[in-house]
């Protein structure tokens, strides 16, 4: 009997069991779901970097007309009359009557002029025409005498003749020293400064002592006179309002140092002109001034009545852009992009501009825009800011 043991059987490998095959399923869900994030997450990323390229922006529409009754424009008043009285005699200041702010009369005076050299011409002019007449009375008695003695024959006609010249040339003599007596008179009667009218004495430019020189252009007025009863205010209104200029109307205006007062002019005529430096017409008002409360040089602001234009458009000046192009504004389109419109000012207003060409109404203008902004970019609206009349909501 063998005792030999049984031979061995091959070894099978073992088989995955169900929990393994469910951990591979599980794993390939998880590697797929992975893959799936991180795309959703690149595509928002994408999408988030996308949006923060278009820039944001606000918008408003423009209003159609100046929107206004009145406009303010700067103005200036001058005294209805002023005149610089300066000197037609040379000398030294022997003294002054009136001082600045004192009323003076029409021929009052205002100085006196000491003139040594004058008064001495005027001495020796009148001994001139003294002399002058004494040889006129010579001359007038030897021509009686020598018709005398032609009566007689006992001299020549040509003798006569002359004596009788001569007669005539010492009148003309004596008329020629009277007019240059009657010169110097005049110039004596200058020593005085008087006023040419009645009004106020608002400078004074000279003192006791000071030497005078007379018809000297480089030399200041020695005193201003002004008639402040009446003023006159100049305006300069733009070409394109040149138009609201008819004659009979009437302008409100205010100054700095009268706060709450108001004071009305009328109209008394224009430049007939635009001036080409400024491009406006220069408008003039005559203002009463009964109590003298407004001041000759003084700033005033001018309420100009004013027709509604329809053809403008009123935006604020932050919709401004300006490149070498001159003024755009930006305009949003239907389809979200930018067209850079060139416009034309017509009336500046400070933080509002009145446009006449290059806008329509009921567009949307881009507010306060970036430098960068160029034509046919893409914007979005800011969700924060809607479209506002003539003004743009803040951020």
């Amino acid at each position: 009997m063998s005792h030999d043991a049984p031979p061995a059987l091959p070894q099978r490998p073992p088989k995955l069991g169900r929990a393994v095959r469910l951990g591979l399923g599980l794993g390939l869900v998880a590697t797929i779901a992975g893959i799936s994030v991180r795309a959703y997450d690149y595509h928002r990323v994408v999408t988030w970097t996308d949006a923060q390229v278009i820039p944001s922006v606000q918008l408003i529409t423009p209003v159609i007309g100046a929107g206004q009754q009145a406009m303010t424009l700067p103005g200036h008043l001058d005294a209805w009359i002023s005149a610089p009285i300066h000197a037609r005699v040379g000398g030294y200041l022997k003294s002054w009557e009136r001082d600045i702010g004192s009323q003076v009369g029409a021929g009052e005076t205002l100085a006196v002029i000491d003139t040594p050299e004058l008064d001495q011409q005027f001495e020796q002019a009148k001994a001139g025409l003294a002399r002058a007449k004494a040889n006129a009375r010579l001359a007038a008695l030897t021509d009686k005498r020598w018709k005398n003695l032609l009566a007689s024959n006992s001299v020549s006609k040509q003798e006569a003749d002359e004596k009788a010249g001569e007669a005539e040339a010492a009148q003309a003599n004596v008329l020629a020293a009277q007019a240059d007596v009657d010169r110097i008179a005049a110039l004596e009667s200058f020593k005085n400064l008087t006023a040419p009218f009645a009004g106020t004495v608002t400078a004074r430019n000279t003192d006791i002592g000071d030497l005078i020189s007379a018809n000297s252009e480089s030399s200041p007025a020695l005193f201003t006179i002004s008639d402040t009863r009446r003023m006159r205010l100049y305006v300069e209104v733009p070409q394109g309002y040149a138009d609201a200029i008819r004659p009979g109307m009437s302008v409100q205006l205010d100054v700095p140092d009268r706060p709450g007062e108001q004071f009305s002019g009328r109209l008394i005529g224009n430049s007939g002109a635009v001036n080409p430096a400024s491009g406006a017409l220069l408008a003039q008002f005559e203002v009463d001034n009964p109590k003298g409360e407004l001041l000759p040089g003084a700033y005033a602001e001018v309420h100009l009545p004013m027709d509604n234009h329809s053809h403008t458009m009123t935006v604020p000046a932050t919709v401004l852009i300006f490149r070498a192009q001159g003024p755009q504004v930006a305009v949003l389109g239907a389809d979200g992009k930018v067209q850079l419109r060139d416009v034309h000012i017509a009336l500046d207003l400070g933080d509002r501009l009145q446009i006449d060409r290059g806008l329509q109404a009921g567009e949307r203008i881009v507010n306060h825009p970036s430098d960068s902004l160029m034509q046919g970019d893409r914007v979005q609206v800011a969700k924060n800011a809607d479209t506002a009349t003539g003004t743009a909501k803040a951020e």
